[in-house]
């Protein structure tokens, strides 16, 4: 079928093709007429989200951006939004409702549900493209109606969205409360624990009493050290003075025995005198010799005595020494036992440190997340409230006409290409000679129709078109 075909059937058919479409636009108005009007009310919804906690200042992860909104809208039309927008409006409360819910349900379910279901029916959540703004769009008879439930879904969507955020904050808020109820114990059970340790054993600052008995055990030290110096000199002396008694430095040295020796030396002078001038039977011979065995006799005692007081003064330096090594054992040891002890306090005091720390940290959660949870601040704001609606959104009489106008040319096309296909008509010379497979010589063109004459008139030939 080619182009002038289609006109030809057109024209032949364009009585049906009017009825159609004047029937389908006639219908459609109609229906329009008829049609209860429905308003619809929109409530325009700002999500002020930045990625920000507005409490803390912390940033929200990266991968929950591009589903924010997305998860704002499935919010906003959840069913908790819509039980609590019939509990706002006091939906479930009218007798009439009630009535319609038996009638509806058969008494099955509860009215909230059934209420909840059905606005949920006529609500629209209409994201933005490229913006923040949410439109929440609700359909009714009822203008005033319409916009009360607009701005209710839009109030509760609010409430919902900041119970969401702060119920577990609430509950992460109870489990620090405890937390730190418990720490505070963990505290005052390891801070007991050092002050008993350190009223046992006596303690007030362990590191200054190490620092004095650290000075001690070395003031120990160094006198030990010059006491073993001494002892030893003092055994050599002694030594000495035991073996070879005139080769002794500290007897040679004596005062007193150097001048009984000056003495015997002039006795013994003055005897040898006496001894070539008188005989040994003589008077002053007896008194000089017996001068001298006293000198000499002397002289040995003070010896024996310079022996004895060098030995003794090595007894006394060794018995130092002694003494000496036995404190400084007793430091050694006091110094180790206060080791042990600053050791065993400090273990103590880390886990009073720790125990301070873990409370301190819990402290400062609790604190924040006690804020956070009292916090009701929401990041969504009402940008433009819903107002009961002048004009019906529906039906739409002039948008209906025109889709009827388009509606009615495509059906009544299609009726009379079936109109066509069911009584095949011979409206051109290619028809024929598709019709009959056999060549056409020529064409009687007729005359157009006028007024007063006869249809016979004007298929009468004018004049012959041959091919």
């Amino acid at each position: 079928m080619n182009l002038s075909q289609f006109l030809l059937i057109l024209g032949a058919r364009k009585k049906v093709i009017f009825f159609t479409l004047l029937t389908t636009v006639l219908a459609a108005l109609a229906l329009s007429m008829l049609m209860p009007k429905t308003y619809k009310a929109t409530t325009s919804m700002l999500l002020n989200y930045k990625g920000v906690d507005p409490l803390t200042g912390m940033p929200m992860p990266g991968q929950l951006l591009p589903g924010y909104m997305a998860t704002q809208i499935d919010i906003a039309s959840s069913k908790r939004v819509a039980l609590q927008v019939v509990d706002q409006l006091k939906l479930a409360s009218s007798p009439a409702v009630i009535a319609q819910f038996n009638e509806s349900t058969d008494g099955r379910g509860t009215v909230r549900d059934w209420l909840a279901d059905l606005l949920l029916r006529k609500l629209e959540i209409v994201p933005a493209r490229e913006s923040s703004v949410v439109d929440i769009n609700f359909k009714g008879s009822d203008p005033q109606f319409v916009a009360a439930v607009a701005n209710a879904f839009a109030e509760e969507y609010q409430k919902v969205s900041v119970q969401l955020k702060v119920d577990p904050i609430k509950k992460a808020s109870t489990y620090f409360d405890e937390q730190t109820k418990l720490l505070r114990d963990n505290v005052e059970v390891a801070q007991s624990r050092l002050s008993k340790y350190q009223q046992e054993h006596g303690i007030v600052s362990v590191d200054n009493r190490l620092d004095v008995e650290s000075n001690r055990l070395n003031d120990l030290s160094a006198q030990l050290v010059g006491a073993q110096g001494q002892s030893m000199e003092a055994q050599s002396r002694q030594r000495m003075a035991a073996g070879s008694s005139g080769e002794s430095p500290d007897v040679a040295s004596n005062g007193l025995i150097q001048n009984l020796k000056l003495n015997l030396g002039s006795a013994e002078a003055k005897l040898s005198d006496v001894a070539q001038r008188l005989g040994q039977n003589h008077p002053q011979y007896l008194s000089a010799k017996t001068e001298v065995e006293k000198l000499r006799r002397d002289l040995d005692e003070q010896i024996r005595i310079a022996s004895r007081s060098v030995g003794n003064n090595a007894q006394i330096l060794q018995q130092r020494e002694a003494a000496i090594r036995e404190a400084m054992q007793a430091q050694k040891a006091k110094v180790l036992e206060l080791n042990r002890t600053r050791d065993e306090m400090g273990v103590l005091a880390k886990d009073v440190e720790s125990a301070q720390r873990a409370f301190d940290a819990a402290s400062q959660r609790f604190s924040q997340t006690k804020i956070e949870g009292q916090a009701e601040q929401s990041d969504i704001a009402v940008l433009n409230p819903a107002v009961p609606p002048i004009d019906a959104d529906s039906p739409k009489v002039v948008r209906n006409v025109l889709l009827s106008v388009f509606l009615g040319v495509f059906l009544g096309v299609g009726l009379a290409f079936v109109l066509e296909l069911l009584n095949r008509r011979v409206r051109s010379d290619s028809d024929l000679r598709d019709a009959l497979n056999i060549p056409v010589f020529g064409v009687l063109e007729t005359a157009p129709t006028r007024s007063g004459r006869g249809k016979l008139q004007a298929l009468l030939p004018r004049r012959l078109r041959l091919n």
